[in-house]
């Protein structure tokens, strides 16, 4: 293999770790916020309120004050129900775990990185079948569908960049 193939396959396996890297940091922080969801439901309405977005997006605001309003009230009637969350934290973890394959060895766990885009991409029916089902307003969908497009960002990166690995390490090979 050449000196000049050698440093852009070092350039791939960099590209796919550091952004990697950053998907797991984000899955990590997205799970352990499940678990604080009164507290933080609380702060964000309590911010809002006082703020210049309250004149602005009314809508968002008034949202914003009845998801604290309902995560507060049934916290307090029914705080097992807040063990659904808990889960939904555990899964965020474990799906992060789930990434440690493609951290060592890209090509050979590439079915992680498209399992995880499949997924990315199933965020948006979920957003547009359930959400009306449970009363989530248009706009807040759009909020939870972006999850799965910027989600999708680092996954595509990292699945081209495994893809030039894996041509690489195929023409390392030589002819079968």
């Amino acid at each position: 293999m050449s000196a000049q193939r050698a440093a852009g396959d070092e350039v791939d396996l960099r590209t796919v770790r550091r952004w990697l890297w950053i998907f797991i940091v984000c899955l990590v922080l997205s799970g352990l916020t499940a678990f604080p969801l009164q507290h933080e439901t609380e702060w964000l309405a309590d911010t809002l309120d006082g703020s210049f977005l309250a004149d602005r997006f009314p809508a968002a605001v008034a949202w914003a004050d009845r998801v604290r309003d309902g995560i507060a009230g049934t916290d307090e009637r029914y705080p097992f129900l807040a063990y659904g969350t808990d889960w939904l934290a555990f899964a965020h973890l474990v799906i992060a775990t789930a990434f440690w394959g493609p951290l060592r060895e890209p090509v050979r766990n590439v079915w992680v990185i498209r399992w995880a885009l499949l997924a990315c991409g199933g965020i948006i029916p979920l957003a547009l079948i359930c959400g009306p089902l449970r009363g989530i307003p248009l706009y807040w969908r759009f909020v939870d569908m972006s999850f799965g497009v910027v989600g999708a960002v680092p996954l595509l990166i990292v699945l081209r960049a495994i893809r030039r690995l894996e041509a690489a390490s195929r023409f390392a090979a030589g002819p079968a």
